[in-house]
C-alpha cells in the first residue's frame, strides 16, 4: 500500500514536472494551411539573452510544384528575397505577467504578403497548442491562427 501511494506520487510529480517544463513556447511548433489544413510550415521558437523570444521557419511543405526555395518577394527592407526557410517571423515577444502562459509586444511578419503586425502568443490545450494572434492597433482588430507542438521528428513530417 505504501509502495503504491510513492508511486503514485512520483509519478504525479514527473507529470507536473513535464507540464512545467512545457510552460514555455520555446521550442517547435507546426503550422497549418488555413485553407488546406495541411500542414505549411514548421517554426522554431527561442529566447534571446533579454528574454525575447522570436520565431524562424525551419522547414516548408510546398505544394506539389511550388518551390522549396522559395523566397519572400513581398518582404520590406532587408528581408526582401530572403528564403523562406531560415526567415525570423516572430519578433520581440515578452512574458505577459497578468496572464501566464501569455506573451505579448511582438511582431509576426506574413512571408506571402510581406506584412508585418503586431503579435501575441497564448499557450493552450495544456501547453501543446500555440495560438498565435496577428493584428493592426488592437487585438480585436485581427486574426488567429493555433500552432502545434512538435515533441519528436516524426512530427515534423506530417
Amino acid at each position: 500500500m505504501i509502495l503504491a501511494i510513492f508511486v503514485t506520487t512520483l509519478l504525479l510529480f514527473t507529470q507536473l514536472a513535464s507540464a512545467t517544463n512545457n510552460a514555455t513556447p520555446i521550442g517547435i511548433w507546426k503550422t497549418m494551411d488555413d485553407v488546406t489544413g495541411k500542414p505549411k510550415a514548421i517554426i522554431q521558437i527561442s529566447e534571446n539573452q533579454d528574454h525575447l523570444l522570436s520565431g524562424k521557419i525551419i522547414q516548408i511543405f510546398p505544394k506539389p510544384g511550388e518551390d522549396q526555395n522559395e523566397r519572400c518577394e513581398a518582404c520590406p527592407g532587408v528581408l526582401q528575397h530572403h528564403k523562406i526557410v531560415g526567415l525570423t517571423i516572430l519578433n520581440n515577444l515578452h512574458a505577459d505577467m497578468k496572464h501566464p502562459r501569455s506573451w505579448i509586444g511582438g511582431s509576426i511578419l506574413d512571408p506571402m504578403n510581406g506584412k508585418i503586425y503586431q503579435c501575441n502568443i497564448q499557450l493552450v490545450e495544456n501547453n501543446q497548442k500555440l495560438r498565435v494572434r496577428g493584428y493592426l492597433g488592437l487585438p480585436l482588430f485581427g486574426r488567429s491562427q493555433m500552432w502545434d507542438r512538435v515533441t519528436s521528428p516524426t512530427q515534423k513530417q506530417s
